[in-house]
């Protein structure tokens, strides 16, 4: 008589009705077994008291006014750029070129900045800065779009390798603009001029930074829920063959829709060189752009959700830092703190989208 096979002990199964309350509260606990993880680990790398991890991190965003308009400027930032990805990915074009676009966008607003200067009054330097960096990034997200559109080629890498390029393309202009010469940098941009830096509002540093992306934030949701292109991005999305056989161009959708997206990093450039830092770096976009990916994905493509995890996300990373300093441990600590928190975030999806399940125990029945 051949042997019955045993169940396995864990069995995992894909959830097909995820409740409402799931995820909000899937996350919640990620994030608190971060933090104590994370307090975990700092009582046992300095000694003190755990509890001040919280008191740190709420301090690092909160602290000062001061602390909670960076805070607000970083969030706007993050959102901007998750903001910018959303439509690419709602199509299933997986556009991971959100750092390399924002960069040419930085890279245009410079260089109107610089080259303009002795040409052109404020206004109108304002108004190149705006065109050029809206341009640059469309035209960064359309190289792709384009190649995808005819030769099938694979997004994911192009749109990566794209980054790159940018990166070296600053690199190569910080050197050719560089301030002193034979620094490497370029230093602060019409420091004594002020030509090119976008107006202070309210005596708010970063509240035009602000008002700018709710604004983005807005107009996406309408155009990704109300509009004809939203509408078609989600048919794409779901089947390419059922796009075609309702009749929407697939090629006309993808290059539209990254046309869009680089546009938006590009608004994202011209914000981060004419409002917050008047430079032009390698590192003036900090990683956003590959952030921006996870923020639109556990956002689930809502522009509105992703303004709480763009911020959620910034006050953890803040927190981090403040805690490195503020016990006297070096960046890397900070850099360890943040991958914690971001690998249970992350990984919390795992328990949203599937369920684990363990073997009941085994009762005989005796006849």
């Amino acid at each position: 008589m051949a042997k019955q096979k045993r169940e396995p002990f864990i069995h995992i199964t894909k959830r097909v009705n995820i409740p409402r309350y799931l995820s909000p509260v899937v996350h919640i606990t990620a994030i608190l077994l971060a933090l104590l993880v994370c307090a975990l680990l700092t009582l046992v790398m300095t000694g003190e008291n755990p509890f001040k991890l919280l008191e740190s991190i709420l301090n690092a965003s909160f602290g000062s006014p001061r602390k909670i308009w960076v805070m607000l400027q970083n969030s706007a930032m993050l959102l901007c750029l998750s903001l910018a990805v959303t439509p690419a990915f709602r199509m299933r074009f997986w556009n991971i070129g959100a750092e390399g676009q924002t960069l040419v966008g930085c890279l245009a607003s410079a260089a109107c900045m610089i080259l303009l200067r002795d040409v052109l009054p404020n206004w109108a330097i304002l108004t190149c800065m705006a065109l050029a960096s809206v341009l640059a990034g469309a035209v960064w997200g359309l190289i792709p779009a384009l190649c995808k559109a005819r030769w099938e080629t694979n997004e994911t890498l192009f749109t990566l390798m794209m980054n790159y390029i940018a990166t070296q393309l600053v690199a190569y202009f910080c050197v050719v603009w560089e301030s002193p010469k034979g620094s490497g940098q370029i230093g602060i941009i019409n420091q004594k001029t002020e030509l090119g830096w976008l107006p202070v509002i309210g005596g708010q540093r970063y509240l035009l930074n602000v008002i700018v992306v709710a604004m983005i934030c807005l107009l996406m949701h309408l155009y990704l829920r109300y509009s004809k292109h939203g509408f078609e991005l989600s048919v794409v999305g779901e089947s390419v063959k059922t796009a075609h056989y309702v009749g929407i161009k697939v090629d006309r959708v993808i290059i539209r829709t990254m046309l869009l997206s680089g546009a938006v990093c590009g608004i994202a450039g011209y914000l981060l060189v004419g409002s917050t830092n008047h430079t032009l770096t390698t590192t003036l976009v900090g990683g956003r752009g590959f952030t921006a990916v996870m923020v639109s994905w556990l956002a689930k493509f809502s522009p509105f959700l992703m303004v709480l995890i763009s911020m959620m996300l910034v006050i953890l990373e803040r927190g981090a830092g403040e805690i490195s300093t503020r016990f006297g441990l070096n960046q890397s600590f900070s850099d360890i703190l943040t991958g914690i928190i971001l690998f249970f975030i992350i990984g919390s999806e795992f328990f949203i989208m599937y369920k684990v399940n363990f073997r009941k125990k085994e009762v005989e029945s005796h006849v």
